[in-house]
């Protein structure tokens, strides 16, 4: 399954660190086969978003900003025109240090940072 393949890369990537993974309710995420595949990854938590709540999925918020300026009245000839606008827009919205957490907190989610106990 090619979402297990990016978890595992996910987990190389990150190095033994633990990861939540915010996730929506596609049948993928969630098949028999990736949660069984995921109770033995104690590294990996999932979480799972409401059926339909994009007021919770800070990737909306992405996506927004992005729609608004890079992709805003783009006619590109070819799907690499959209890409590059978006990596753009990517790059644009990571380059500021507030703005990507500014769409975490407008979600009203947090990201609480665990110190291990010794």
């Amino acid at each position: 399954m090619a979402l297990i393949e990016v978890l595992r890369q996910v987990k190389a990537f990150y190095a033994g660190e633990p990861v939540v993974l915010v996730w929506d309710g596609l049948s993928a995420h969630w098949s028999r086969d990736m949660r069984a595949w995921v109770a033995g990854q104690d590294w990996l938590t999932l979480e799972r978003l409401p059926a339909y709540a994009p007021e919770l999925n800070p990737v909306e918020l992405l996506w927004s900003a992005i729609k608004t300026r890079e992709l805003a009245n783009l006619t590109g000839d070819h799907l690499a025109d959209v890409a590059d606008a978006t990596e753009r827009g990517i790059h644009r919205v990571c380059s500021d240090k507030h703005l990507p957490w500014s769409f975490l907190t407008h979600t009203g989610l947090t990201i609480h940072n665990h110190s291990p106990q010794n």
